[in-house]
């Protein structure tokens, strides 16, 4: 019984005969006991956590962090034991990083199940008892009033007013009216399902009794948790650009170390001299600082973005905001506000919006019978507690003047008929200086047809039902909730048993216009992500009308656009549709959580880069799907937020926006690093590889290696950290998610200045031979250090040159430029480092003749952005 998909289409009477129990009488504990076997406990369960000894194995598995042991193996063999602790020291802080990640990674399931509820009401032989809710089995009879959290899935049996809060499960904003009656129809979305009540909801008003028809991972919750259970993990476009950098590096490297040796081993040179200038050179030209360098780049790039409210929870995920191409967003509390508003009063033909000049007296008596007709509670912070739709009345009835407290003494509530499913209305009595007053509020349909004249400040006219109706239907259209409120006068109060007869003859007021309203910044960050290149999708459990009235007015649909994909359109579709389909389609409503990730799953077979924004359980198995899940850390659930990369602290869709900024900005920063790194590293292979062929002796010692891959990789690349962001830096599409790290010219760059690095070296260093100087060795060390500080400070902008970024635009990297000069100096000019480096002080012009060739390297590079900035303007006049 647990499987069976249509409880909503059964009555609820035959069902709970097919469950074998009296639903006034409950289960026998004898029963129980059975079922329990049967079924087992009503609990969510998952997959084995992966153990924290197998967590730690896995980090060590990168084919980087192979090459760097090897490293460090290697160096300590040779006696370079700093250069080993140095390697050490960094695999071990990338190991502890990436394993407190992963230990965090799959904490979605544990806040899934601290969302069930604990204890559940449940009528047994024939008693009401409290009951742990994990021994609740299918046949149970449980009892819920407001407050209560629903303990399974329940076919609703009978109730009175009862009203359930669904928006964790469905991302409905609006509380759901509930029946008992059996659906018609084939395909209900979850939402649509009047007399179920699903585990995991809250009921907010009334009370119900309901058939437990399924428990555990059987339940719509239980289909969630299976599909967080999923193997989702996804590597970042980060993750793999190093990966596979990190190989191809490794292998170039070793075959270079290789000619190297053998070159110089055939020309004479000591054996023993030549494996440690290889093996030294090997050490330097793989970067190993990099994963160290990403890891802290991404660090201070998450910090940052708390201070917009940004929390990271994945450091891989602050890079990949700048790869997104796709934010498919939950409309409810992230696009809108997530409390409803009063957009506009229809009273007598004439309009009436919040906000505008005081209301007419028409619209005044709409307001006042909003107020009084109404079950909202003033709360002590001063604002009003109660269903979101009555609680915006009541607000926009106290901004017009019109306060609830102050009504309710003038006119006392004495009787009310409260609202059901049937009637679709309410009414309540009021004792005025004038007499008695019935005010009755509902669905437009429900009022009108009571309804026999229309109310006006000096009596009553016809009523125009069809153009009231046709009012109505066009305000329904544009998204708003519609309720029709009308009013009817008594001499005395009419008996309680008079239904019918008291909601008759009633005099029409007018309509009310309600909607969750978009969020003042939501259109701009929706403007802001079409101009980089982003494309935002709306994906909500709400009412189609309703999500496209809020795409409309934010700017994900257009004025002709009116595509609109429900979740019963989206069930019809196989995957091969559905991926045709999801390139033009920007709005989808009434889905259920697999149809999430069917959305995500169709854009990232395109090769798309996808977020999923969402705040509720219903958006958990899709966050966790998405290339980067984004969850809202103030009105969103536990669950989600474990299941996200990123956790917005304001629910904010534009904070989005802002973190996709700071993630192009740390991608382009990582870029820089490594654009910087390989240059440095390059020139050294070449100057070392080509001194040979050219008749030199070796230029370099293997400490001398060391020294600048030590001093160079590591303030100075740090420091690329705190570099703002490109000029245009949000105009420009997002990068493919196959695009190398290497491209836009970046590996030509590389190649050419490092090979000019490497030959201004073996220049200075034939000049030093050819002139008898015999600092010829400390030049081309000091050469390829200080081209290196020329090189990081003209690479701060691949289009911008240094000037117009200013020299103080980025002080840590300025003052880590000068404090590797000055290390420089003290290698050079103090004399116990002489003796440690096997340098000479040098002269006046020796340091002179360095100096000028490190500034080649910066004019090199300015003149190639120079370059670059002609051919991007001669581009842009030819696109134009």
């Amino acid at each position: 019984m647990t499987g069976s998909p249509g409880w909503h289409h059964r009555d609820a009477v035959e069902l709970a005969g097919e469950h074998g129990v009296d639903p006034t009488r409950g289960l026998d504990a004898s029963d129980v006991a059975h079922r329990i076997a049967r079924h087992g406990a009503n609990e969510l369960t998952g997959k084995e956590a992966s153990s924290w000894l197998a967590l730690l194995a896995d980090q060590f598995k990168d084919f980087m962090v192979l090459v760097l042991i090897a490293a460090a193996v290697v160096s300590g063999a040779i006696g370079e034991l700093i250069d080993t602790l140095a390697i050490v020291v960094i695999v071990v802080l990338n190991a502890v990083i990436g394993f407190v990640q992963a230990w965090r990674a799959d904490k979605a399931m544990a806040a899934l199940q601290q969302l069930a509820a604990a204890h559940a009401t449940v009528l047994r032989d024939g008693e009401v008892r409290q009951i742990p809710a994990a021994g609740l089995v299918p046949g149970d009879i449980v009892l819920l009033e407001a407050g209560n959290q629903v303990p399974a899935d329940l076919r609703l049996i009978d109730l009175a007013q009862f009203r359930v809060d669904e928006s964790a499960l469905t991302g409905e904003s609006v509380t759901v009216e509930k029946h008992t009656a059996p659906m018609t129809g084939v395909v209900h979305a979850l939402g649509d399902r009047l007399n179920m009540a699903f585990k995991g909801t809250t009921a907010t008003h009334g009370r119900a009794r309901g058939l437990v028809v399924a428990i555990g991972m059987s339940t719509e919750l239980g289909k969630v948790a299976r599909l967080l259970d999923r193997d989702t993990d996804r590597s970042t476009p980060l993750q793999r650009r190093l990966a596979a950098f990190g190989k191809r590096l490794s292998l170039v490297v070793i075959a270079i170390c290789v000619v190297i040796f053998t070159v110089g081993v055939l020309r004479g040179e000591s054996p023993l001299l030549m494996a440690l200038t290889a093996i030294s050179l090997a050490v330097a030209a793989i970067p190993e600082a990099l994963p160290a360098v990403v890891t802290v780049l991404l660090a201070l790039g998450a910090r940052k973005m708390v201070s917009f409210n940004a929390l990271i929870r994945r450091l891989p995920s602050v890079e990949t905001l700048g790869s997104v191409s796709f934010i498919c967003s939950d409309k409810t509390g992230t696009l809108t506000q997530n409390r409803m508003h009063a957009e506009v009063l229809l009273a007598d033909g004439e309009s009436w919006q919040p906000g505008e000049p005081s209301p007419k007296p028409v619209h005044q008596e709409l307001l006042r019978a909003a107020a009084l007709c109404n079950d909202a509670t003033h709360t002590l912070k001063g604002g009003w507690a109660g269903d979101p739709t009555e609680t915006a009345l009541t607000q926009v009835a106290g901004d017009a003047g019109l306060h609830k407290p102050t009504l309710e003494q003038d006119a006392q509530r004495i009787l009310e008929f409260p609202f059901d499913a049937e009637r679709k209305r309410m009414t309540t009595f009021h004792r005025t200086p004038d007499g008695l007053v019935a005010y009755t509020k509902g669905a437009p349909e429900a009022v009108l047809a009571q309804c026999t004249s229309q109310w006006q400040p000096g009596g009553e006219s016809r009523l125009r039902r069809a153009e009231v109706l046709g009012a109505a239907e066009k305000l329904a259209t544009q998204g708003l909730r519609v309720l029709a409120l009308a009013r009817r006068s008594y001499e005395q109060l009419p008996g309680t048993g008079e239904l019918e007869a008291v909601e008759s003859g009633l005099c029409l007021i007018g309509l009310i216009g309600l909607i969750d309203p978009p969020r003042p910044e939501a259109a701009a960050a929706v403007r802001d992500c079409i101009s980089a290149g982003i494309t935002p999708v709306m994906i909500t459990g709400d009412h189609p009308a309703t999500a496209r009235a809020i795409a409309q007015r934010l700017g994900i649909l257009s004025g002709a656009e009116s595509d609109v994909l429900t979740g019963v359109d989206l069930a019809a579709l196989n995957d091969a549709a559905l991926r045709e389909r999801v390139r033009t389609v920007r709005v989808y409503a009434r889905v259920d959580p697999l149809q999430k990730i069917r959305i995500v799953e169709a854009l990232q077979a395109h090769g798309e880069f996808v977020a999923m924004t969402g705040d509720g359980v219903n958006d958990a198995p899709a966050l966790k799907q998405a290339d980067i899940g984004v969850a809202m850390g103030r009105g969103g659930t536990d669950v989600a937020r474990e299941a996200s990369s990123l956790v917005l602290l304001d629910d904010n869709f534009a904070t989005i926006v802002a973190a996709v900024r700071e993630g192009r900005r740390i991608y382009d920063n990582i870029r820089k690093f490594v654009r910087y790194a390989m240059t440095g590293n390059s020139g050294e292979i070449w100057t070392i590889f080509l001194a040979p062929l050219m008749g030199l002796p070796i230029p370099l010692l293997p400490i001398h290696i060391l020294w600048i891959n030590l001093v160079t990789d590591g303030l100075p690349g740090l420091a690329l950290a705190a570099e703002p962001a490109e000029r245009g830096v949000m105009q420009r599409p997002p990068r493919p998610p196959s695009e190398s790290l290497f491209s836009h010219g970046m590996w030509q760059h590389i190649l050419a200045i490092g090979l000019l690095l490497g030959g201004l070296c073996l220049a200075v260093q034939a000049w030093a031979l050819s002139t008898g100087h015999s600092h010829g060795q400390t030049m081309v060390f000091t050469v390829l250090t200080l081209g290196q500080m020329a090189h990081v400070m003209a690479i701060r902008s691949e289009f911008d040159s240094l000037w117009r970024q200013g020299l103080l635009s980025n002080k840590p990297l300025l003052g880590a430029v000068l404090a590797t000069f000055a290390l420089q100096m003290a290698v050079i000019y103090v004399p116990v480092f002489n003796t440690v480096f096997k340098t000479a002080p040098l002269s006046a012009m020796e340091l002179g003749i360095c100096l000028a060739a490190a500034m080649v390297v910066f004019i090199a590079v300015e003149a190639e952005k120079t370059w670059r900035r002609s051919r991007a303007a001669t581009l842009n006049q030819v696109a134009s």
